[in-house]
C-alpha cells in the first residue's frame, strides 16, 4: 500500500476514487509514566514517554486506515493526514485519514 500526503503519486495515475479510509486509536496516560513525565517537565527537555505513545499511536492508527483502504480494494491513499483530540481528561484521539484510490503505471 503506497502512501502520500499528496494528491498524487510519481510515476501512477489515479483511475479511480474509493472514498475516505481511516483509522483511530484512543490512548491513555500511563499513571507511572505521567510521574516521569512531571520529573522531565521540572527539568525542560523532549518528554521522551510521550514521545512514544503518540509513535505508537500513530503507528497504530495507520496500520487501521490501511486496513480500512484493503477493504475498500484499494492500491494507494493519497492525501494522508493526522489529528488528534483530547476525547477526556488523560486520554487522547489519534485519527489517521485520506482518500483510498486505485492506481496505474503510467
Amino acid at each position: 500500500m503506497i502512501l502520500v500526503n499528496t494528491d498524487s503519486i510519481a510515476g501512477y495515475e489515479v483511475t479511480e476514487s474509493l472514498g475516505m479510509a481511516r483509522g483511530n486509536i484512543v490512548q491513555a496516560k500511563n499513571i507511572g509514566k505521567d510521574i516521569i513525565a512531571g520529573f522531565r517537565q521540572l527539568v525542560g527537555g523532549e518528554i521522551k514517554e510521550y514521545s512514544e505513545m503518540l509513535t505508537e499511536s500513530r503507528q497504530k492508527a495507520t496500520q487501521r486506515m490501511v486496513q480500512d483502504a484493503e477493504r475498500m480494494g484499494a492500491d494507494a491513499i493519497i492525501n494522508v493526514r493526522f489529528v488528534t483530540s483530547q476525547v477526556m481528561q488523560g486520554a487522547s484521539e489519534l485519527l489517521a485519514y485520506g482518500t483510498a484510490v486505485k492506481i496505474e503505471k503510467k
